[in-house]
């Protein structure tokens, strides 16, 4: 058999492992579980703590969601203003006037020192107002992230009747220009398949992650992993927040939101290559092996279908031809029910290769730029060698 048929044959076997073996990754009805309602006076106490950088654009559509949460509990919203320059401090204060709801303090921690990233030192700076409250859960929430009015009440309801010291929710992120849709709901589906949801909600399991547009975290879990002291290096740190908590004997949850959404707007190309790009090469640990692997796992798996079907149906190979054409509807297969969630046509389905092969370019840019030395960035501010895993927004 020649190269390109067993190439093919590889990508084949490679897709039915996935397809059967990840965790069922491709599926999602991973989705916030129930929770029975507390006793009316058994509500416990919740302080969200919102950081965050030049964030007046979108501020005026998440804040208000989240001063009009119908939570039955006391509940106080932490909005810390790091060191932005376009006025999100006043605008928070300005929308709280405006609108009402739930307590709401801004205040700034001033610049991080060293050893910390600016979003965590922020985070830092509003968990240790948040203490002086004695929550029994914080709600860790980005400044693009608006929340139904019910919310909050059911991920504390859901961490309260599962036992989880974290619940959360990948935020559905924005999906209107022509490059959102072609990349979006790709970023959610890689990321699924790299931390398959059904294996992150096992006691005792090994897989952890977290979205860190939506964490409720347990306040006596937070001092008991560390956090973020743990994890005041990273520049990504959702999953490694997750890692802390499971690591401390932590258990946890993470789905798809139905009713959190990113008003984050990605428009153009640019927008979202410097999303993925800037923490995909920390992802690999700066580990040029690493990214070898990661760029031969993804042409294999992504770009050797298409490429084996036309090959073979060119050069008269029937057998590449057919492996390279399973592989290819397996792969559209699997990728279906996310754009269904993202009430996508299902005509870009067959395009995920494309998709792919943006994605091993952001990757290699993100390595080349780390070797230039401008390293992860995150709200105008470089790192050069962030302990980094994951982010979404």
């Amino acid at each position: 058999m020649s190269v390109i048929v067993w190439t093919a044959v590889a990508s084949l076997a490679a897709w039915l492992w996935l397809l059967l073996c990840q965790g069922f990754f491709w599926r999602t009805d991973v989705r916030l579980p129930p929770g029975a309602d507390p006793a009316p006076d058994d509500w416990p106490a919740v302080c969200v703590v919102v950081p965050a950088r030049d964030e007046a654009a979108v501020l005026g559509g998440s804040l208000p969601s989240l001063l009009a949460q119908a939570y039955p509990g006391r509940a106080e919203v932490f909005l810390v203003d790091d060191g932005s320059s376009d006025g999100t401090g006043e605008l928070a204060r300005e929308l709280a006037r405006r609108v009402g709801g739930l307590p709401l303090t801004v205040s700034s921690p001033g610049e991080p020192p060293a050893g910390w990233t600016g979003k965590l030192w922020a985070v830092k700076h509003g968990i240790g107002l948040a203490r002086a409250r004695g929550p029994e859960y914080l709600l860790l929430t980005d400044a693009d992230i608006a929340h139904a009015p019910d919310s909050l009440r059911r991920l504390v309801a859901a961490a309260r009747a599962g036992g989880f010291d974290v619940v959360s929710q990948m935020a559905r992120l924005r999906v209107e220009s022509l490059w959102e849709r072609l990349v979006v709901p790709a970023f959610v589906y890689f990321f699924a398949q790299l931390y398959p949801f059904r294996r992150i909600g096992r006691r005792g399991g090994r897989t952890a992650a977290a979205a860190g547009g939506c964490v409720l975290l347990r306040a006596e879990t937070a001092e008991r992993a560390r956090i973020p002291d743990a994890i005041r290096h990273a520049v990504i740190d959702d999953v490694a927040l997750a890692r802390a908590v499971k690591g401390s004997g932590g258990h946890i949850w993470l789905g798809l939101a139905e009713r959190v959404d990113s008003v984050r707007p990605y428009p153009r190309l640019h927008d979202l290559w410097r999303m993925v790009s800037r923490s995909a090469y920390a992802q690999l640990r700066h580990s040029p092996l690493l990214l070898l692997g990661t760029v031969a796992g993804l042409a294999l798996v992504y770009l050797v279908p298409p490429v084996a079907l036309v090959a073979g149906l060119a050069a008269g190979a029937g057998a590449a031809a057919l492996a390279g054409g399973a592989a290819w509807v397996v792969m559209t297969a699997t990728y279906v029910p996310m754009l269904r969630y993202y009430r996508q046509p299902l005509w870009l389905a067959p395009l995920l290769p494309c998709t792919a092969f943006l994605y091993l370019l952001m990757t290699v840019d993100s390595a080349v730029q780390h070797y230039r030395g401008r390293g992860a960035a995150w709200k105008g501010r470089t790192y050069a060698r962030p302990d980094a895993i994951s982010e979404e927004g």
